[in-house]
């Protein structure tokens, strides 16, 4: 077994990941980070993704980014921890809805309405 056979066995733990939330990273958002990654943390990466989601465009993204290392490319500058800008607008928590400013309950019978003659009667 080679080495690079032998890290893709072991599927690391979600929370020794170098990318914080991971698996809620929108694709655009992991192909960014990805670029601050070192060789070693992007192979632990990709065998989280094989390990769990297994999404085909986000394993190609990985494994092309590690043959861009492998041809003599450098981890970006940056962080891969920062703040996400995709997360921002959220980052306060929670929905800005509150009782105050929520509409009316929608919950028509399941018959229809006479409003409504789409629907039987």
């Amino acid at each position: 077994m080679t080495g690079e056979d032998a890290s893709n066995t072991q599927v690391p733990r979600h929370d020794a990941l170098p990318l914080p939330d991971y698996d809620h990273l929108p694709i655009e958002a992991v192909r960014q980070r990805i670029r601050a990654l070192s060789r070693d943390e992007l192979q632990q990466v990709l065998a989280y993704e094989k390990g769990h989601a297994g999404r085909l465009l986000v394993m190609q993204t990985m494994e092309a980014r590690l043959q861009e290392l492998a041809d003599g490319g450098s981890p970006a500058q940056g962080s891969p921890d920062a703040v996400a800008p995709e997360r921002a607008q959220g980052a306060s928590g929670g929905s800005k809805i509150s009782p105050e400013t929520a509409g009316p309950p929608v919950n028509p019978p399941s018959h229809g309405t006479p409003q409504n003659p789409a629907q039987p009667r």
